[in-house]
């Protein structure tokens, strides 16, 4: 089985943010394969479903962005899930918007969010797609922007982006994680 675990902050003054993409990925998943993500356990939403005859398990942590740790480290131990089979989606602002670059290790650069899941995990070797949101804001505005929902332009753009990511999670279930880097980074 693998966890896809989109991060985000819960209630619906988030939704629509930058911030949530992660969130908006995993909903865009569970739309396309049938998924119902309404299982409330383990400090997150959860559904078990079938991407391309891989079992997933979508997660999208209720514990706010910085303790997202919690939810993942929960997950990996009750289901049994071996780390390389986890695949962290979150919002990058030092890419351009619809930027998408997967990982296998790294540094959180400066994400709280993937701080909290390798103080939880105790190191950062678990495998990541950065979503690019931009970084257009003035010095000071970080947090406005970040939780600051898509202009115009973005928000038309978005789906397919969200699609693309999607076809990524798809290549990391069924095809693995080299070969996913090889074929979508930086598209």
């Amino acid at each position: 089985m693998f966890i896809i675990a989109g991060l985000g902050n819960p209630t619906l003054q988030y939704e629509g943010t930058r911030h949530n993409v992660g969130f908006d990925v995993i909903d865009m998943l569970a739309d396309r394969y049938n998924i119902s993500v309404d299982g409330r356990k383990g400090r997150a939403l959860v559904g078990k479903g079938i991407i391309e005859g891989q079992k997933v398990l979508l997660v999208k942590p209720q514990t706010y962005m910085n303790l997202s740790g919690k939810a993942v480290g929960y997950w990996l131990k009750t289901e049994k899930i071996p780390i390389e089979n986890l695949f962290v989606v979150v919002d990058d602002i030092a890419l351009p918007f619809g930027t998408l670059r997967i990982r296998g290790k790294g540094s959180d650069g400066g994400h709280n969010g993937l701080k909290n899941i390798a103080e939880s995990l105790g190191h950062n070797n678990y495998a990541r797609l950065r979503f690019g949101i931009g970084g257009d804001f003035p010095k000071g505005f970080q947090v406005d922007y970040v939780l600051g929902t898509w202009t115009k332009e973005e928000a038309d753009a978005l789906p397919e982006r969200l699609d693309m990511a999607g076809e990524v999670i798809r290549s990391f279930a069924t095809a693995g994680l080299e070969r996913t880097m090889n074929a979508f980074n930086n598209k």
